[in-house]
């Protein structure tokens, strides 16, 4: 059931969406190797989270360096919690202003995975030379940046999604959306943090900006053309994890149990498919009302896999 990592570092990508708008993606888009960017104004940029580790943060921002001239790091946000979209923050310079929200910031600063990544992928991920840093400012819904005279509006959805602290980064006259974790485009989503009802609603709430573009936390860029499509596959992800959930807790049966039984069907071919074991703890866990065992999700899904999970860092 394991998959082979496809790209390593020297894979990603700097693309100019529109005029002064930028994606960085890096193929495969699996475990730990998500997409970022930036904005550019008259007085600098903005940047959409950092990668997971030092190399990758590097080639990252050496690739906005040679596409904007040197332009300054004048303000950095992060998507959500997660190590590959934040563990990169501390190559930053010292005089970028780190934005993020009130629950990211909390979460982040307890993440344990910095300083002790466990053996649950295969290498074992070393950060390099990173240490943890937190957003200096934080948001708990919106917060509106004007970068000369470009607008950003980052946004919270209100309510538990991918994570607790979600937010996204608007720009509405050119119509670019970057999304983070709300949206995994080809591969597996994981809500192992955050609520499966929440991620549901989501999805609506990533359709009403009506973007024209859009930059997934990880995964191929996206139109808006493309948008529903990738929209509607996401509901009948979360919906079959649901209804898989409401099984096995009627069954009396513990996620890893199910999921070694269940046909995953259109989902099967989806990278990270042993997210379905995290997720069902996830849902299970709501559904009961019973507190996350994080470590025992993360081992079934392990189990599951047949041996530690692959990355490429």
């Amino acid at each position: 059931m394991g998959r082979t990592a496809l790209a390593g570092p020297d894979a990603g990508e700097l693309s100019e969406i529109v005029e002064g708008v930028y994606a960085w993606v890096q193929p495969d888009g699996t475990w730990w190797v998500n997409n970022a960017g930036a904005v550019a104004g008259d007085d600098g940029l903005l940047v959409v989270d950092t990668c997971a580790t030092a190399t990758r943060t590097r080639r990252f921002l050496d690739a906005l360096a040679a596409a904007t001239a040197g332009a300054p790091l004048r303000w950095a946000v992060n998507t959500h919690q997660h190590g590959d979209h934040t563990y990169g923050n501390s190559l930053l310079p010292d005089s970028t202003a780190l934005i993020g929200h009130t629950a990211m910031r909390e979460a982040l600063s307890e993440d344990p995975l910095l300083e002790n990544p466990p053996a649950a992928w295969e290498p074992v991920p070393a950060w390099g030379d990173v240490t943890r840093r937190l957003p200096s400012l934080t948001l708990d819904r919106e917060l509106t940046l004007h970068l000369g005279g470009r607008r950003v509006d980052l946004r919270h959805p209100g309510y538990t999604a991918h994570t607790p602290g979600d937010v996204v980064a608007w720009l509405p006259e050119e119509r670019v959306l970057f999304t983070g974790d709300l949206l995994f485009h080809g591969l597996t989503p994981l809500v192992l943090t955050g609520s499966l009802d929440g991620a549901l609603r989501s999805l609506e709430w990533v359709r009403s900006f009506g973007p024209e573009h859009v930059v997934p936390g990880h995964g191929p860029l996206l139109t808006g053309v493309e948008l529903d499509g990738v929209l509607a596959a996401h509901e009948r992800y979360y919906r079959f994890v649901l209804q898989a959930a409401e099984g096995a807790v009627r069954e009396g049966r513990p996620p890893l149990e199910y999921a070694l039984t269940a046909d995953l069907g259109e989902f099967g071919g989806w990278a990270d498919a042993e997210r379905i074991v995290m997720n069902l703890h996830r849902a299970r866990a709501d559904l009961v009302g019973e507190p996350l065992d994080p470590a025992r999700a993360l081992s079934d899904a392990v189990r599951w896999n047949g041996g530690p999970m692959s990355t490429i860092l």
